[in-house]
C-alpha cells in the first residue's frame, strides 16, 4: 500500500503577547534564524507534498521571511484560535484526502525523528488523529492529555478549562497533530468558542472524533524539550542555550538524540 499524501500545515499567525516584543513571535531568532525556519527545517526531510504556513500578525514580515522556501501562504486575518487557523486553510486543502500534519511555528528544537515517529504511529494505528504529547517537569500553561484506564486518549483539556485533578497531569499537548484530513474536516464545523479564551480550539476536534466513534491516539515524545514552544523571552534564551548544546549532537535533526 502506498503512503497517503501528506500536507504540513504550520501555525504561525499568533502575536505572542507574552514575548512583550514588537516582532512577530515566529520571527524571533534562535541560532541566527527565526523560530519558524527551524520548524520548516525539521519538516523538510519528511518530503510533504505541500507545506502551508498560516500567517496573521505582522503577516507581511512573515511572508517576506518565507520567500524562497516554497511554502504556500494561508492568511488568518483575525486570530480566533488554532481550530480557526485550520479552517482558514480549507480552501487550499479542498479535495485533499491524505494526512494533515499540524505543526507549531515556535518550536525551534523540534527534530525530524519525532515527526517521523508520529506519522508512523498514526499510519500503523489507523487512527483518525494522533496527538504529539510529552511528559514535562512543569506542565503549567499547557493543555493536558487525559487518558483512560487503558491508556487510550480521551480528551485534551486546556489549562484554563481544566479541573484541579486535570491540572495535576504532567503529560501535555504539544499542539502538533497528525490528522486524517477528511475526518478532521467533519469536525471543524462543530467547533465553538464556548471556552475561557473564546477561541476555536483544534483540540476539541479530538473529543468530537471520539464521539463519532473514531480512534484517536497520543504519541509521547521521548525528549520533551524538542516539542516545547517559545512563549517568553526567558524561554527564547533557554532555547538558544539548548540549541547550542544539541547542535553538537550527532543527528540533531534527523536522528533521535
Amino acid at each position: 500500500m502506498s503512503p497517503k499524501p501528506l500536507v504540513a500545515l504550520v501555525l504561525a499567525a499568533g502575536q505572542g503577547k507574552r514575548m512583550a516584543s514588537d516582532m512577530a513571535k515566529v520571527l524571533h531568532p534562535v541560532a541566527g534564524r527565526p523560530l519558524l525556519m527551524h520548524v520548516l527545517e525539521a519538516a523538510r526531510p519528511l518530503r510533504a507534498d505541500r507545506t502551508l504556513v498560516v500567517v496573521g500578525h505582522q503577516r507581511d514580515q512573515v511572508i517576506r521571511a518565507l520567500q524562497g522556501t516554497g511554502c504556500e501562504i494561508v492568511v488568518q486575518a483575525e486570530q480566533l484560535g488554532t481550530g480557526h487557523a485550520v479552517m482558514m486553510a480549507g480552501p487550499a486543502l479542498q479535495g485533499f484526502t491524505g494526512t494533515l500534519l499540524v505543526l507549531c511555528g515556535d518550536t525551534p528544537l523540534l527534530g525530524t525523528a519525532v515527526l517521523r515517529q508520529l506519522l508512523q504511529e498514526d499510519a500503523s494505528s489507523g487512527a483518525a488523529a494522533t496527538v504529539l504529547s510529552a511528559r514535562v517537569p512543569d506542565p503549567k500553561g499547557y493543555g493536558r492529555i487525559v487518558r483512560g484506564a487503558g491508556g487510550d486518549l480521551l480528551a485534551i483539556v486546556e489549562e484554563r478549562d481544566a479541573t484541579d485533578a486535570q491540572r495535576a497531569i504532567d503529560e501535555i499537548n504539544s499542539g502538533m497533530f497528525a490528522f486524517d484530513y477528511p475526518a478532521l474536516l467533519g469536525t471543524l464545523g462543530q467547533l465553538d468558542r464556548g471556552n475561557a479564551q473564546a477561541e476555536y480550539y483544534l483540540t476539541d476536534s479530538i473529543a468530537l472524533l471520539r464521539r463519532a466513534g473514531r480512534r484517536v491516539r497520543a504519541y509521547c515524545a521521548p525528549h520533551y524539550r524538542e516539542v516545547l514552544g517559545v512563549n517568553t523571552m526567558e524561554q527564547l534564551r533557554e532555547a538558544e542555550t539548548l540549541y547550542a548544546t544539541l547542535e553538537k549532537t550527532v543527528g540533531f535533526r534527523g536522528d533521535v538524540r
